[in-house]
């Protein structure tokens, strides 16, 4: 299943991931793909923040991963852009991340190729004339299963 959203502006991005957050109600991962400066990590801070997270939600651009905490759920927030192999993902233990109580959004997933977890909504963000196009692809019955919520 596919979706197809065009926005305007920040709060656009914001109110589609906090709305996509809230839907969560079992073990997700979300490939994000988009040019830098498309709003990838932006999309990412609302959703993490809409999952009740108080604290600042920083870019991990150089730390590959930032972890959250909030009553329900564990949240890993991956960048990739910075990775040079993926083996590299085998050193900070990836296959980890990936439980039944962990939500992961994972930047530049192409660059994790063959050892990340698969994607149960990929979402791509692409700059159009007058804002960004948010495409939402469901590539698991949960991924599907949140799409048909929005």
């Amino acid at each position: 299943m596919k979706k197809v959203v065009h926005i305007t502006d920040e709060q656009g991005t914001h109110a589609l991931a906090e709305k996509l957050a809230r839907r969560c109600s079992e073990a997700t991962v979300i490939y994000l793909n988009g040019e830098l400066g498309a709003g990838k990590t932006s999309f990412c801070r609302a959703f993490i923040h809409a999952l009740g997270y108080q604290g600042r939600v920083k870019s991990p651009t150089y730390t590959l991963v930032e972890p959250y905490e909030t009553e329900r759920w564990r949240i890993f927030h991956f960048d990739l852009y910075r990775l040079s192999d993926p083996e590299e993902l085998e050193f900070i233990g990836i296959r980890d991340y990936f439980q039944s109580d962990c939500l992961c959004l994972i930047e530049w997933p192409e660059k994790g190729d063959g050892l990340l977890a698969p994607a149960d909504l990929q979402i791509s963000i692409d700059f159009s004339d007058n804002g960004r196009t948010i495409r939402l692809h469901g590539l698991s019955e949960q991924g599907i299963a949140l799409l048909q919520q929005l």
